[in-house]
């Protein structure tokens, strides 16, 4: 297992200042936006798909500093009822499947998007219970009209690609939870797994080692981000918030680096349940604390994971 980061979080530096400044944090991989929410600040994504030369480069810097590129990055919107909004998502998401495939980077983790609720609508609608009835009708037409024939297409392009599609399960988007991840990955088939981030099933009540553990080998990623769940506004309001993220006094919950949101024991258990489940790669950190410094926040969660993650092959078992 290696510790790794997103390198959105240092997105104002040059390419290879972004490197050196998480080679001096003490991480062995990076994830790098290709488009999107997450932007392709360090990534020239046409030039280095057009030469060869600058692709040779590329990998150069990043390998030169003994780091791996885990991943490319393009969350967005591919079935979103704006056409240009879906265009642009679907153009970041094949050219980033055609860079991984280049560039022999295993994954890339997106989102599965959210369309309208029903033809003509022109803003993607979140159904989260199954009354009204109409929100039924609206979940069919989502998932069976619009979600499941994209992914169809889009997963078989990334397969013939040899590239690996790994949803980020998050709340607003069609794929939240790990029943949705399932039903998609049984639609479309074993190219789609998950970019598996505790942070948001936790404050949706979800216990990550019992999902990591139903997902087993459809976890193709993992994003290293905890949350805190504030217990005195959850006990007034619920979990469901769409305060600003600002209000950090008012929210149920607030994004928080790795082991100020949960125990280093609650991490301890996470790290082994992946372990049980045969995944091995990457921990990704994604900094989105916002009462520490990009620099406090990451070296913390660096330290945390240095402490909790098991990196070395298990020995024989001479006592069984």
């Amino acid at each position: 297992m290696r510790i790794g980061v997103i390198t959105v979080l240092f997105q104002d530096l040059p390419f290879e200042e972004a490197l050196d400044r998480v080679v001096a944090a003490g991480v062995s991989a990076v994830e790098i936006g290709s488009g999107g929410y997450p932007g392709s600040h360090h990534c020239p994504v046409d030039a280095l798909l057009s030469s060869k030369q600058a692709r040779q480069a590329y990998m150069e810097a990043i390998t030169s500093r003994g780091l791996i590129l885990s991943a490319f990055s393009c969350h967005y919107n591919p079935i979103h009822p704006n056409p240009e909004i879906a265009r642009k998502a679907d153009e970041d998401f094949r050219k980033s499947v055609r860079l991984a495939n280049l560039l022999e980077v295993p994954v890339v983790n997106t989102f599965s998007g959210l369309p309208a609720g029903a033809p003509g609508d022109t803003c993607p609608n979140w159904v989260t219970c199954p009354w009204p009835p109409h929100f039924l009708d609206m979940l069919d037409y989502q998932w069976n009209e619009k979600a499941i024939p994209y992914w169809k297409e889009a997963g078989k392009f990334a397969e013939d690609h040899g590239v690996k599609v790994a949803f980020e399960m998050h709340p607003g988007m069609l794929v939240y939870n790990v029943d949705t991840l399932l039903r998609m990955r049984e639609a479309v088939g074993p190219v789609i797994g998950s970019n598996f981030d505790p942070s948001h099933l936790f404050w949706n009540g979800v216990d990550p080692v019992a999902a990591i553990r139903k997902l087993g080998e459809a976890i193709f990623h993992v994003h290293g981000k905890d949350v805190y769940v504030d217990p005195f506004n959850v006990s007034v309001n619920g979990c469901n918030d769409n305060k600003p993220y600002g209000r950090i006094p008012e929210r149920s919950w607030t994004f928080r680096t790795i082991g100020y949101g949960h125990s280093v024991k609650v991490w301890k258990d996470i790290m082994s349940a992946f372990r049980l489940v045969g995944y091995d790669y990457v921990i990704s950190i994604e900094h989105e604390d916002a009462l520490m410094s990009f620099d406090e926040g990451l070296a913390k969660a660096v330290a945390i994971l240095k402490e909790v993650g098991i990196f070395e092959q298990p020995g024989e078992m001479f006592w069984a």
